[in-house]
């Protein structure tokens, strides 16, 4: 009996991708989640970008209000969360369901749970990166969340018209014009809320023209679900 359970154990019982102990169904062991970098409070509703004292908006949504309408963030990209997606990202694409579900349910992401009529929707990659990939790391996080919220997702509608290059290759400012005019949408959402899912959030141009697109396409409320938001040195 204990001969069977050991081989069943090995079977399907999982290990921490960060420090390799038995995580059971998680990516990540319960130490090394709480050991991940935090998003420092009080944060801009809009962008989530943490700051000094608590405000309605940053300085920088405040200027050049995005086309979203607010961000929630589980965690601060930094290390070591940025070698996990990395490592989830280009190499354990069915892992990162199961770090999804820890990430987003174990700190807080479904507190004010969405309404019946919202849509997820994962941020589209381009056939070409697809191919190359295999997987969508977006709608992976997606999956489980749709599931746990009871909610469709709909990974058809928004595409990449454009193969536009990383994001993460570009510096700072050049990031909102390379993804100017990068996504069509095929559907109409005409009084939909939304809730966009992507990995990493830094500059936010990439969501802001996702955001643009679907409410061109009559949405009216966009709200982006991300695993982690990278902030800048100075941003507080």
């Amino acid at each position: 009996m204990h001969a069977r359970l050991s081989i069943f154990h090995a079977l399907w019982s999982h290990t921490c991708l960060l420090c390799g102990m038995v995580s059971d169904a998680a990516a990540v062991c319960p130490g090394c989640l709480d050991d991940l970098p935090r998003l420092a409070s009080p944060r801009c509703p809009i962008c989530a970008t943490p700051l000094a004292v608590p405000a309605p908006t940053c300085g920088a949504c405040l200027t050049h209000p995005p086309a979203y309408d607010a961000t929630l963030a589980a965690w601060r990209y930094g290390y070591p969360l940025d070698a996990l997606i990395h490592l989830l990202k280009f190499g354990h694409g069915p892992a990162l369901r199961r770090f999804a579900s820890a990430d987003f349910l174990a700190h807080g992401m479904l507190r004010d749970t969405p309404h019946a009529g919202t849509i997820i929707l994962p941020v589209p990659l381009s056939h070409q990166r697809l191919r190359e990939r295999g997987f969508n790391q977006a709608l992976e996080l997606a999956r489980p969340l749709a599931r746990i919220l009871k909610l469709p997702v709909d990974d058809t509608s928004l595409t990449r018209a454009r193969n536009t290059p990383p994001q993460s290759l570009l510096p700072w400012r050049a990031r909102k014009k390379n993804v100017r005019h990068a996504f069509a949408c095929t559907s109409d959402f005409s009084g939909q809320s939304i809730i966009v899912v992507d990995d990493v959030m830094t500059t936010g141009a990439t969501l802001d023209a996702v955001a643009r697109t679907l409410k061109d396409h009559g949405a009216i409320r966009v709200t982006n679900w991300v695993a982690a938001r990278a902030v800048r040195d100075n941003a507080i």
